[in-house]
């Protein structure tokens, strides 16, 4: 059950996360990432497909939100106390950033147990709904499967086939792939822009975890009011196409990180609604492996671009080059979202 499975990914990541203060080598840093990236794999999934177990397809914007809000508010905690937990070099004989990794990690277990022992499996077992509560909640699920899917439908291999799945998983590659080739240089670029200090950088980080969260929760609660996927997700990537065009183009350092704040706030607002789509196409027993492709396919991206904005920097001597090509590939997510749209409307009218 989800319930078990996303309980043991979060003991796991944690004591893994936790456990990244004990690296003394790269080759104990290379183990170490490659053991937290598959202690971490299901962990969406498994929520993706939890939350379509409970919330009806037309409510599902704000819940999805609601639990990927914790992202952005995330990065402006960290941002907010990274300097902090640094500045305790030598506290109890630990680094600076042994403390940053301890203090990421153990909440993570404490979460993890917590949910082991707390989180409901199913709307069937809980006291807090009434009969007819859960009644309405059933007839609402059964009815968004019905459009969904046909009876009997259920095919794994025919959902990770599926062309709409294929099209959503290059998305999330090109997606995920930009996002992390510039995040994971972000304030070294940042520093290099702009000669802020690591404090204020670490300032700018937190501001954009803010108005990220912001942007997811009004793109999804939109999303819901409107009944509409695609072009709020289409909007969001269209910002960030804009934002790394600034950055490649600006010599303005309030510019660059006006800019910069832009594309971390699209960049969550994107995410509020990127997964809505791909949970009510598919039949719910579908859901959770369509999902893991897509995040896989778009992890693979996190190895791939990453690797590709070293070379470019490593060519060019600066991130200018890296950044103007990182416009493509949100521009041509988008143009994927317009089509996936299309055939959505056309399926619709047919079913009509």
């Amino acid at each position: 059950g989800a319930r078990r499975w996303i309980a043991r990914i979060m003991l796991t990541w944690g004591l893994l996360a936790a456990g990244m203060m004990f690296v003394r080598t790269p080759m104990h840093f290379y183990v170490m990432r490659l053991l937290l990236g598959a202690a971490e794999a299901g962990f969406f999934p498994g929520v993706i497909y939890y939350l379509t177990l409970w919330i009806p397809a037309h409510h599902r914007g704000r819940a999805i939100g609601g639990f990927y809000i914790a992202g952005p508010l995330s990065s402006a905690a960290m941002g907010a106390v990274a300097g902090g937990l640094l500045g305790l070099q030598g506290r109890l004989g630990l680094a600076g950033w042994q403390w940053l990794f301890l203090v990421e990690g153990l909440p993570a277990v404490l979460a993890g147990v917590v949910f082991l022992f707390c989180l409901p499996d199913h709307p069937e077992g809980i006291s807090w709904l009434s009969v007819a509560e859960k009644q309405w909640l059933a007839a609402r699920l059964a009815a968004d499967r019905a459009l969904a899917t046909t009876p009997g439908e259920h095919n794994v291999l025919r959902a990770l086939l599926d062309p709409r799945v294929l099209a959503f998983a290059g998305a999330n590659f090109l997606l995920l792939g930009s996002y992390y080739a510039f995040n994971l240089s972000a304030p070294a670029v940042l520093q290099a822009a702009t000669h802020l200090s690591a404090g204020q950088i670490g300032g700018f980080v937190a501001v954009g975890g803010l108005t990220g969260a912001a942007a997811m929760y009004l793109n999804a609660r939109h999303s819901d009011l409107r009944g509409e996927r695609y072009l709020h997700l289409v909007a969001p990537l269209l910002l960030q196409a804009a934002a790394f065009a600034v950055m490649a183009t600006t010599h303005s350092p309030p510019l660059f990180v006006g800019a910069y704040l832009v594309l971390l706030t699209a960049n969550w607002g994107a995410a509020a609604v990127f997964w809505l789509a791909p949970s009510e196409i598919l039949d719910p027993r579908s859901v959770a492996v369509a999902v893991a492709a897509i995040g896989g396919f778009g992890q693979l991206g996190s190895f791939v671009m990453p690797y590709a904005w070293g070379l470019a920097k490593d060519a060019t001597g600066d991130f200018h080059a890296g950044i103007a090509a990182l416009i493509a590939p949100y521009l041509v997510a988008a143009a994927i979202v317009l089509v996936l749209r299309q055939g959505h409307r056309r399926r619709l009218l047919a079913a009509a």
